[in-house]
Parts: structure tokens; C-alpha cells; sequence
């Protein structure tokens, strides 16, 4: 599988994400902004919420803006046997149903699930439980992660 394609999938949806989120933040900035939302009385607050929305859409661009960064000073390295999985690794988990689970660990801010032929591939960060408990590890080796009260258990079935 070509991880430069999947960074490439990456980077497009960060781009498609931002603009839905620079476009938010202008049309929340208008609506603060705007002489119709001008506080009549100390309980008229739609322009005050509108300017929380601008300002909380600003800082979303922004770490999109940092995660794209990130992303594209990446360069994912081949699989390592002797460093087990790092930053850059795709890995097949299978778990105690023999489902199985394709995981591109990638930097901070590309959390999502992409498709690439038939496969669904989910991009995790490092920092993420999942990404954390399969560092160092190499084929035939268990990953554990407790969520909430329930232990999950799988088995790293190939990396790349």
C-alpha cells in the first residue's frame, strides 16, 4: 500500500475540512458583526454568542492549519523489524472475533478514516491510546487498551 497516497488523501481532507471551517468562521464573524445583532439589553446576547462561535471556529482553522503543517513535513519510513512499529507504520489488527482493522499511524491532527480500494483505513495518531500501546511492537505481538471498563485485546497481524 502507498503511504504517500494515503498522506496525499490526508492533506485533501484537512484542505476540504478547513475551508468548511474558515467559511463557518466568516459567516459566524458577519452575524457578530452585524447592526441587526447589536445587544438592545444586557439579556440580548446573540451577538456576544456569534462572536464565541467566530472565535472557537478561528482556533478550529488554526490547528487545521497546524495538523496540514504537520502532515506535510511528514515522510512515513519503511517498516523496521528491529524498532518494531513507529510513526509512519500501517498495521492490520485482528482482534479476538478475527475482525480485523487497517491503522495508519500518522502525526497529531489527521484522525479520520479513509477508503483506499475496498479498504477502510482508519489514520491515528501516535499520541492516541491505540497509537501509543502499539509502539514498539511487531508482528504476531498483542496490543491492550482499556476503554472505559472494558479491556480490547488484538493481535498486530502485518505492518508496513
Amino acid at each position: 500500500m502507498d503511504k504517500l497516497l494515503l498522506q496525499q488523501q490526508v492533506l485533501k481532507r484537512l484542505a476540504e475540512d478547513l475551508l468548511q471551517v474558515e467559511q463557518a468562521a466568516r459567516v459566524a464573524h458577519e452575524a457578530a458583526t452585524h447592526e441587526e445583532n447589536i445587544a438592545e439589553n444586557k439579556y440580548d446576547t446573540l451577538g456576544l454568542e456569534a462572536s464565541y462561535l467566530a472565535a472557537g471556529q478561528a482556533r478550529r482553522a488554526e490547528a487545521i492549519r497546524q495538523a496540514m503543517a504537520n502532515w506535510r513535513q511528514f515522510r512515513p519510513q519503511p517498516y523496521n523489524a528491529s524498532k518494531g512499529i513507529q510513526l509512519g507504520a500501517l498495521i492490520c489488527l485482528v482482534d479476538s472475533d478475527d475482525t480485523q482493522q487497517q491503522i495508519f499511524l500518522g502525526p497529531d491532527g489527521g484522525n479520520m478514516k479513509l477508503f483506499n480500494g475496498a479498504a477502510l483505513i482508519q489514520v491515528i495518531s501516535s499520541k492516541a491510546p491505540l497509537g501509543r500501546a502499539m509502539l514498539g511492537k511487531c508482528e504476531g505481538d498483542e496490543v491492550s487498551i482499556q476503554v472505559a471498563p472494558v479491556r480490547q485485546q488484538f493481535e498486530v497481524l502485518w505492518v508496513d
